[in-house]
């Protein structure tokens, strides 16, 4: 079992950073890959980016990639998000998620977190 817990979100102006953070609990967390989705007003949950269990591997989607940067500290258990040069499309709720895999389909997690609102204003 592995529990998942955001934080960091917040309202930004378009050209500014948030970094987001991702706290687990669970013995098993370091088995995992971790990854950020997000969900947009009146849109489906898409993905955002994914790390493997290492931090030695990551893929991001093509809307953030050169934007957003997806890293792990194991010795903390946090995962985070940092994302820069945000767009007001980047608004959306965003969430973590952990799969035994290294896929980018929502179905391919098992636990996920409450999510956090990043608002872009233009």
């Amino acid at each position: 079992q592995v529990q998942l817990v955001e934080s960091g979100g917040g309202l930004v102006q378009a050209g500014g950073s948030l970094t987001l953070s991702c706290a687990a609990s669970g013995r098993t967390y370091t088995r995992y890959a971790m990854g950020w989705f997000r969900r947009a007003p009146g849109k489906e949950r898409e993905f955002v980016a994914i790390i493997n269990w290492s931090g030695g591997s990551t893929y991001y989607a093509d809307s953030v990639k050169g934007r957003f940067t997806i890293s792990r500290d194991n010795a903390k258990n946090t995962v985070y998000l940092q994302m820069i040069s945000l767009k007001p499309e980047d608004t959306a709720v965003y969430y973590c998620a952990a799969e035994r895999g290294y896929g980018t389909p929502r179905n391919d997690y098992d636990y996920w977190g409450q999510g956090t609102q990043v608002t872009v204003s233009a």
